[in-house]
């Protein structure tokens, strides 16, 4: 009988950042040995952080990692943790090709004991890992006291034969995958079924420990977990926060002992907190300390800046109103409470005085004089970005995005926008649902995402939720939306209605239904050619938009990638 203490070390690193993800791989070390871990493992890249894309390809990044990894076995053996198994993902070489791979090392008694690379090399959706990879086709085993484990990375998990295969045939008593597996929806129970027909597979236990945090425009949501042989879940971490658990193993057991199973979240808490989560790895990674955004008393503006308060604090986030001679009163009161429930800075700086000096030069008409209006706003958020070195943030949606309905250089600008992968009926939803949060008392900065030592007690307090339990102003969310270029415009002057709209664009984009395709699911043939129409003509503002959080199968950017001249329409 063997009997084995394994922790699941689930962190959120940054790309590049080796010598601080060293330090934190062996802060979690330290917190592992401390809780009698025999091995603790880490996800994929943990030094380097991922994913890396084309610095894999510099010769000197690949010499600093392995640098990292050396000094990391020297200063665990320093530390007294020499006992300890440490399983890390990082950056390696073939040298026959002399291409990298993707690695993942064992460390133990100030060595490396096992050095393991990637078989199956992802190229779909937002993986490019042929482009920089080359792959291995080793088969990872290590005995761990008295203990045969078997090790894989990601993708060898999710493909039929290679090191799994292999694996079946070796007897093994645990399988350790480590993964750098991107949030989207429904994903959750994906990866546990797969688990569980791999556990099956090679008649063991299978621990899947996935990296947290967020990286430009994706999100990793944690949600590491183990399953028995049989398939049973033992363990589940958090998602969306950085986590160490423990789960005992014992070789002679059909069971093994249980561990904490985190609770699953509301499928609306969940994108929410995805989108905070990538907010906020990518103000902290990149320096920033605040956010500054256009806040008109719609919705799509509303949910950013709750989604920023969240994410960095009410005080950090500044709120500009721009009205123009079109705004009307309510957008100018939603604005305002909004910024005061929210205790956000709340600027006001009309938009008419330098509209006017523009048409006294250029005299513009129809829509061009409309998006004059968002350009001038698109400058004034700009400035605040400039001036007080914040972060501006892009307000627009997925569908407004799909359908081209914002003005470049208007309100398209920024360095980042949470929310372009939601289409405007998920927006309402879960605005709705954080409004049902506050109301449960879950207050600004109290949701379950990683935090940060960059954002300080007194920089992002938690914040108790209003009296009332409301975040975001109920007239943002139920009134019709309007861009308010002109008087009386409503956005279904230009587009069919959201709820019929989102239904086409799902369909067209994360299903890539041509249009024969859409005429077949029910939709008719006005609204068909309408919609593929304006999603064509729209691919090369979708070029130049802010990166955003990918929450969705198919989203802008990675995922989708349509040429911006074409001519075919079917």
């Amino acid at each position: 009988m063997t009997s084995l203490r394994l922790a699941l070390a689930q962190i959120d690193t940054c790309v590049g950042n080796i010598s601080k993800n060293t330090d934190e791989i062996l802060r979690f070390c330290k917190d592992a040995s401390r809780g009698n871990a025999d091995i603790v493992v880490f996800p994929e890249m943990t030094l380097t952080g991922y994913p890396i894309e084309d610095l894999a390809l510099r010769a000197t990044f690949r010499k600093a990692a392995n640098n990292a990894a050396y000094s990391l076995a020297k200063s665990l053996k320093d530390s007294g943790l020499g006992d300890l198994y440490v399983v890390v993902g990082t950056v390696g070489v073939d040298d026959e090709l002399g291409k990298p791979r993707n690695r993942l090392l064992v460390i133990n008694n100030g060595k490396v004991a096992l050095v393991y690379d990637k078989h199956f090399l992802p190229n779909y959706g937002v993986f490019d890992e042929f482009r920089i990879f080359s792959s291995g086709d080793d088969c990872g085993i290590l005995n761990v006291k008295g203990a045969k484990l078997g090790f894989a990375i990601c993708e060898d998990i999710w493909q039929d034969g290679g090191p799994v295969a292999r694996l079946s045939k070796e007897g093994i008593d645990v399988l350790v995958t480590i993964n750098g597996s991107p949030y989207e929806e429904g994903k959750t129970d994906i990866r546990l079924k797969l688990a569980q027909k791999r556990a099956k597979e090679v008649n063991a236990p299978l621990v899947y420990v996935n990296q947290v945090g967020a990286q430009d425009d994706l999100v990793f949501d944690g949600g590491s977990f183990v399953v028995n042989a049989d398939g049973s879940l033992i363990e589940r971490s958090k998602m969306f926060d950085q986590d160490l658990s423990f789960v005992d193993f014992d070789t002679d057991l059909d069971v093994q002992k249980c561990s904490t199973i985190a609770q699953k979240l509301d499928p609306d808490e969940e994108v929410y907190c995805a989108c905070v989560l990538g907010l906020r790895d990518y103000m902290r990674k990149n320096g920033f300390k605040g956010v500054c955004l256009g806040l008109s008393g719609g919705i799509d503006s509303a949910l950013v800046a709750t989604m920023a308060a969240d994410a960095c604090g009410g005080q950090n986030v500044w709120g500009i109103s721009m009205p123009s001679m079109y705004s009307s009163l309510g957008s100018k009161d939603d604005a305002c409470d909004l910024a005061k429930r929210l205790g956000a800075h709340y600027d006001i700086q009309p938009i008419e005085p330098l509209f006017k000096s523009f048409q006294n030069q250029l005299d513009l008409q129809g829509v061009a004089a409309e998006n004059l209006q968002a350009r001038v706003r698109g400058v004034i958020v700009m400035a605040y970005s400039n001036s007080k070195g914040l972060l501006a943030l892009a307000t627009g949606n997925k569908s407004e995005l799909a359908c081209g309905y914002s003005t470049i250089y208007g309100d398209a600008v920024g360095g980042y926008a949470p929310i372009k992968d939601l289409f405007k009926t998920r927006v309402w939803a879960l605005s709705r649902w954080r409004n049902r949060a506050a109301e449960n008392g879950v207050g600004l900065g109290m949701l379950p995402i990683a935090g940060s030592e960059d954002f300080s007690k007194d920089n992002n307090p938690k914040e108790k939720a209003p009296k009332d339990g409301i975040l975001i102003p109920v007239n943002s969310i139920v009134k019709p939306p309007s861009a308010e270029l002109r008087p009386g415009q409503k956005d279904s002057d230009s587009l069919p209605e959201y709820d019929l709209l989102d239904k086409v664009l799902e369909a067209h984009i994360e299903l890539a239904h041509g249009r024969a395709d859409l005429l077949a699911d029910g939709f008719d043939e006005r609204t068909v050619d309408t919609v593929i129409r304006l999603v064509d003509r729209a691919e090369w503002k979708r070029r130049q938009y802010p990166l955003g959080p990918k929450v969705t199968a198919i989203a802008f950017g990675r995922d989708r990638r349509i040429p911006v001249t074409t001519a075919f329409r079917e």
